[in-house]
């Protein structure tokens, strides 16, 4: 019991890096249905801004936050302006565009900082953890979750409160119709591209206090991304939360039974098994049909 106990932090940390990761893909790829498979790169792009900020400053992880959204985002929405908004309505050529889009950002990675990976440095009120009932919580990991916890805050607040945010619910719900009524769907795809890169961004300079940073680093967690995002159901910020706290459970539990590579497997079935049951996710977008 108190091995599974343990685990419980472990299962929460896995949760809220793969929601920061997934919250910018739940709405490019509900509202313009791009498979924006350059997404890990956006990721990896943050982790480096993290990495060039401490080399600069010093201790700056908490400059690094805004510093790697605000880079990653104006890489996205110049990736959306140059390319991608002329591939709207063909996923699959979208999917290969941006394939090689992230093959060409990792390997200029390579060619500015070098194939092997380097290490961002914790700041001092990063190490550590506490002990609460017989649990060990590391600080970064309590860190990731408070995070994540105030990006899907933020976002929540962006989509509830402000004209912007209704404005894109309404294309994720409806591009057509959205266009009837004045709305101006290419620059709020533009602006949500920027939020959505930039987000992967803040997943970035998160993912310094799990590992060293290089330029395959986007891959190794844009799968799992993907699947919250299907999951969780297109466009739905609450499905997106569920998925990841269902999948980082799954995958934290299952691999202290198994190993790392069995539990992804594992986990991939889970996520095919429910498809079969929910193939539009947890959450399915609400519309009207004609019977």
């Amino acid at each position: 019991m108190a091995a599974l106990a343990n685990q419980l932090p472990i299962g929460l940390g896995i949760a809220a890096v793969l929601l920061l990761i997934a919250l910018g893909l739940t709405f490019t790829f509900g509202q313009m249905g791009v498979i924006n498979m350059a997404h890990g790169e956006f990721i990896m792009a943050g982790a480096y801004t993290a990495y060039l900020l401490q080399g600069v400053t010093g201790q700056s992880f908490l400059l690094a936050l805004p510093a790697a959204f605000a880079v990653a985002g104006l890489m996205g929405l110049l990736l959306e302006w140059s390319l991608i908004r002329r591939f709207y309505g063909r996923p699959l050529d979208t999917l290969l565009l941006t394939w090689g889009v992230s093959l060409v950002l990792q390997q200029l990675a390579r060619d500015v900082f070098g194939a092997p990976n380097v290490q961002v440095t914790a700041p001092a009120w990063l190490t550590g953890g506490l002990d609460v009932l017989g649990v060990r919580l590391p600080h970064n990991r309590l860190f990731t979750i408070g995070l994540a916890a105030l990006c899907v805050v933020g976002v929540w607040f962006y989509l509830t409160r402000l004209p912007q945010g209704r404005r894109m619910r309404a294309v994720v719900q409806d591009r057509e119709l959205a266009e009837c009524s004045g709305i101006a769907t290419g620059r709020v795809d533009r602006f949500t591209f920027l939020l959505g890169s930039g987000l992967a961004g803040v997943a970035g300079v998160a993912l310094t206090l799990v590992g060293p940073v290089g330029p395959n680093l986007g891959t190794t967690y844009i799968v799992d991304a993907f699947l919250v995002v299907v999951a969780g159901g297109l466009g739905q910020l609450r499905g997106a939360v569920l998925a990841a706290l269902a999948l980082g459970f799954l995958n934290g539990y299952l691999e202290f039974w198994t190993d790392a590579s069995l539990a992804k497997v594992l986990v991939l079935v889970a996520v095919v098994a429910f498809l079969q049951v929910r193939p539009q996710g947890m959450f399915a977008l609400r519309g009207r049909t004609l019977v």
